[in-house]
């Protein structure tokens, strides 16, 4: 009974990955159609997040399984939340990645990246996709030194998103409200798509160390 419940969890495990994976593809294609202008690339995320979204309640009615069948204990039961409250985050990341997409598409055959933001989204969209790679690795590894690398991606981002509102509220930018709600919306997106890795994560660390808040971090 035991082998079996380990393999369930292995299971779960392997589906977290799995469904990671799907996220890391959805956010590089978003992000390259948001700084191409490419609505064919764009509509693949679009379509696409259905998939990350059925493979998300797949796992949950798994964990959901578990919990009423085996019903662990201590380290184990922690095990089967924390996948849960990790498929939530997931799946949330992969609606991020597609509104982004939708933002490129909506913009078509116009470039959905404001004029004077190039840069800056570029560095944002690199630093997703590496986060939405790093955070792969973690749920496939159990790697925690992973996670203060993408806690330091997080920064990052959280400095470009900074950036971007510094910008939009210059004159000049202001003059052009479409441009104003698109730079506002696609910085909050890349911004909340690395928080919620930085949210799973935490997650992770917590379960190899016991440790909510985790190496480098403060309590305040």
């Amino acid at each position: 009974m035991r082998e079996v419940f380990h393999q369930s969890l292995e299971e779960v495990q392997s589906r977290l990955v799995e469904i990671s994976e799907l996220v890391t593809v959805a956010i590089d294609k978003a992000t390259k159609a948001f700084g191409t202008s490419d609505v064919a690339l764009a509509e693949e995320v679009i379509a696409g997040d259905s998939v990350i979204d059925e493979k998300s309640v797949e796992l949950d009615e798994l964990a959901i399984e578990i919990l009423a069948m085996q019903q662990p204990v201590a380290r184990d039961l922690r095990i089967v939340v924390a996948a849960l409250r990790t498929s939530a985050s997931l799946e949330r990341m992969g609606d991020l990645a597609e509104h982004i997409a939708q933002l490129a598409r909506m913009r078509y055959p116009e470039r959905a990246i404001p004029k004077g933001f190039k840069s800056t989204f570029e560095q944002m969209g690199k630093q997703d996709v590496e986060i939405a790679r790093q955070l792969t690795e973690l749920l496939r590894t159990q790697d925690v030194a992973i996670a203060d690398a993408i806690r330091n991606a997080d920064d990052e981002v959280d400095e470009l998103h900074a950036s971007v509102f510094e910008k939009v509220l210059g004159a000049q930018t202001a003059a052009d409200a479409a441009a104003v709600v698109d730079a506002t919306l696609a910085s909050r997106y890349h911004e909340r798509f690395a928080d919620h890795a930085v949210g799973v994560a935490k997650k992770m660390v917590y379960l190899a160390t016991g440790d909510w808040i985790g190496p480098g971090e403060s309590e305040h």
